[in-house]
């Protein structure tokens, strides 16, 4: 009785694995940042994009120092001055402190002008690629396409699989 139960356990064992391997599954590798790096209407993109973030970084860190000079006056004068004058000037601060965190959530922000602007330079080239590499996707009948350009554990993978050009060929960049 108890060598039946392991011989159909065995079987049962060798049937799954036959279903399993008959069901292998492709999987492709491509990296989005060589394929990025190679479209110059992206490199345009982030270029523009680096110039407005350093702009607006400018424009905060002009802010700061304003307030920062306000409060090196105020701790100055603080003792010269009565007491609604010290309150009238610590609310000063306050609130060019409190513009500043809306000035820094406007430029930096999740809906802010950086993420907009990026969503309207980069976004449209991103689907492109992402089409791209659906595109070659579905005609390698590939079950998944990982990319190896971010931070997943791909170990090892081989050139053969890596289908980075054949997305950039798609594109018409190679």
């Amino acid at each position: 009785m108890v060598k039946i139960n392991n011989m159909k356990k065995t079987f049962l064992l060798f049937g799954i694995l036959i279903a399993l391997t008959s069901q292998a599954q492709k999987i492709a590798f491509v990296n989005t940042d060589k394929i990025l790096g190679k479209i110059p209407e992206y490199k345009s993109a982030q270029e523009k994009l680096d110039a407005l973030a350093i702009e607006y970084q400018l424009e905060i860190e002009e802010k700061q120092n304003t307030i920062n000079q306000l409060n090196s006056y105020y701790q100055a004068d603080k003792i010269l001055l009565s007491k609604s004058m010290r309150i009238k000037r610590s609310e000063e601060i306050n609130n060019a402190e409190f513009e500043l965190s809306e000035l820094r959530k406007k430029h930096f922000g999740p809906k802010g002008n950086l993420f907009k602007e990026r969503q309207k330079m980069v976004k449209p080239i991103q689907d492109r690629v992402y089409k791209a590499i659906e595109e070659i996707a579905d005609s390698g009948r590939f079950a998944f396409v990982l990319d190896s350009s971010s931070e997943i554990a791909v170990l090892y993978y081989n050139n053969k699989y890596d289908k980075t050009d054949a997305v950039l060929k798609n594109l018409g960049y190679l």
